[in-house]
């Protein structure tokens, strides 16, 4: 039973809409009506400016780092933590405080790393600032990163282990939940991609093409 009520408290924080509720109550707009219409951290930046949209990253973030921490702040052992992070992040992607209409997962998922290897989460960011900087583009940097993150849970314990000591399978078998789930919640990112048209950040190897 405790089990369940921790499940069921991550997947209620991951539920918390940190972009709308920010929206709401500093900038009086419903980020939902505005850009892409997601309510999750890019677009928070692209409709509320940066300040919001730190804020917004920060607290998607650590939703899914609190939630893979909760077996651990209430001494429960018998249960993978990774599970815990699962649920915030369906949480956020499917929150029942929006409607079930939630962001793509990215920040949430990041914070679940966070919660179960600060080192890995680390390796992990790196990966993502890099791919940024490449692509200027917030969308294929997530797509890219979902699937050499993916890779790296394969492949780091063999050839790296300071930084993932251990195969942990179920990790990689959320990994690759997670890696399809974005490629799906990005499918018209990616055909903005193809056509040309996708919005770019203003830095990186591609700050030429215009957002």
């Amino acid at each position: 039973m405790k089990i369940i009520i921790l499940l069921i408290i991550a997947y209620l924080l991951g539920s918390i809409p940190s972009g709308v509720w920010i929206g709401k109550l500093f900038y009086q707009k419903d980020i939902r009506q505005f850009g892409s219409g997601n309510t999750g951290t890019t677009n928070t930046f692209r409709v509320l400016g940066k300040t919001a949209g730190t804020i917004v990253l920060l607290m998607d973030i650590l939703k899914g780092t609190f939630a893979t921490l909760l077996p651990t702040l209430f001494h429960v052992n018998n249960i993978n933590p990774l599970w815990f992070g699962v649920c915030a992040i369906l949480g956020h992607t499917f929150p029942i405080f929006a409607g079930f209409k939630g962001g793509k997962a990215v920040a949430t998922s990041a914070g679940m790393l966070l919660g179960y290897s600060p080192i890995f989460f680390l390796y992990s960011a790196t990966i993502f600032v890099v791919s940024l900087f490449v692509t200027s583009m917030v969308s294929l940097t997530s797509m890219i990163a979902a699937v050499l993150i993916t890779l790296s849970t394969v492949i780091l314990p063999e050839i790296w282990p300071q930084v993932l000591p251990e195969h942990n399978w179920l990790l990689t078998l959320i990994a690759c939940g997670l890696t399809i789930f974005i490629f799906y919640r990005h499918r018209d990112n990616i055909t903005r991609i193809k056509n040309g048209t996708e919005s770019h950040i203003p830095f990186g190897l591609n700050r030429d093409k215009k957002d």
